[in-house]
């Protein structure tokens, strides 16, 4: 319990505040809604990060990430674990015991990670793992078969195409973060596109409506991003999923150990966006509800 201790301190960094939602939501959220993708970052003391990492994070506490959903309605939240803390899950797992049966997690593995290691995992509430490199998704899909897991992949479109039969092969389902990789200034026709629409709409991939700033410069209602999102949509809406990537870390370097900021991102306005996106109050319920809890495990 001291790691939930940790998690809980208040923030003394002066560049602590993560960013709050400023816009209220403006259309019925429906029970059991979800925020697919979150980071925690505690207490370094209690949980120090990993030397080769190519950031330090500020602290941000569970009652920080309880206010940004109470203010957008979301019930259910998955922790995605980060960089900085390696195949350390600590943190993750930790704040995971704490909030409890709405909470899931998504690990990061190596070849060091043990069967019994994954056990263990599952019955902490994770339930996938997630790669930043194509080139580790075979033996991620290797790992994972068999636990009702799921594969997290950051990939551009040109990356998909390279790996697309392995997708399509794969026997764990596979989320695709930030919009599959696509970019809102090219538009529907950009290369790669058509294949991502594909493999949603045959339902071998998930994507995820995430962060539409790292896509689009056209804050704060995205209009470019708006065709890329309904054309997923349209594609499939039982593999569409919603996530804010709270706390929002700066894109800006910064040399180790000083810490880098986070961006002051309005969750509620970009929640408001999905609403546009996905007008069917059904199709709604699909993507905040629905779908996270088939691929989650809720």
């Amino acid at each position: 319990m001291a790691g939930v201790a940790a998690l809980a301190r208040p923030i003394k960094s002066a560049l602590a505040g993560a960013a709050q939602p400023l816009t209220p939501v403006n259309f019925a959220v429906p029970a059991g809604a979800c925020d697919c993708h979150v980071h925690i970052y505690g207490d370094p003391q209690r949980y120090p990060f990993v030397a080769s990492r190519g950031y330090t994070p500020a602290t941000v506490t569970l009652a920080e990430l309880r206010s940004v959903h109470k203010a957008l309605h979301i019930d259910r939240v998955v922790i995605v674990q980060t960089t900085v803390y390696g195949t350390d899950h600590s943190c993750m797992t930790d704040a995971i015991k704490e909030l409890g049966a709405g909470a899931r997690g998504v690990a990061i593995i190596d070849e060091k990670t043990s069967d019994s290691e994954l056990d263990r995992l599952h019955r902490a509430g994770i339930r996938g793992v997630v790669i930043h490199k194509i080139g580790d998704f075979k033996f991620n899909v290797e790992r994972i078969m068999g636990r009702g897991w799921h594969i997290g992949l950051y990939a551009k479109l040109s990356e998909l195409e390279a790996i697309k039969d392995q997708v399509i092969a794969s026997p764990v389902p596979v989320l695709l973060y930030v919009f599959g990789g696509a970019q809102a200034a090219a538009g529907v026709h950009q290369p790669g596109f058509d294949t991502l629409l594909n493999l949603v709409r045959t339902g071998k991939v998930y994507v995820s409506l995430s962060v539409p700033y790292r896509i689009s410069n056209q804050a704060p209602d995205f209009p470019d991003v708006a065709p890329i999102a309904r054309a997923l949509i349209a594609a499939n809406p039982q593999r569409i999923v919603w996530a804010s990537d709270w706390p929002h870390l700066s894109g800006v370097a910064r040399k180790l150990p000083e810490v880098t900021p986070m961006d002051s991102i309005d969750d509620g306005s970009n929640l408001n966006q999905l609403a546009a996106w996905a007008s069917d109050p059904a199709h709604l319920k699909l993507i905040l509800v629905e779908n996270p809890a088939r691929l989650y495990g809720f």
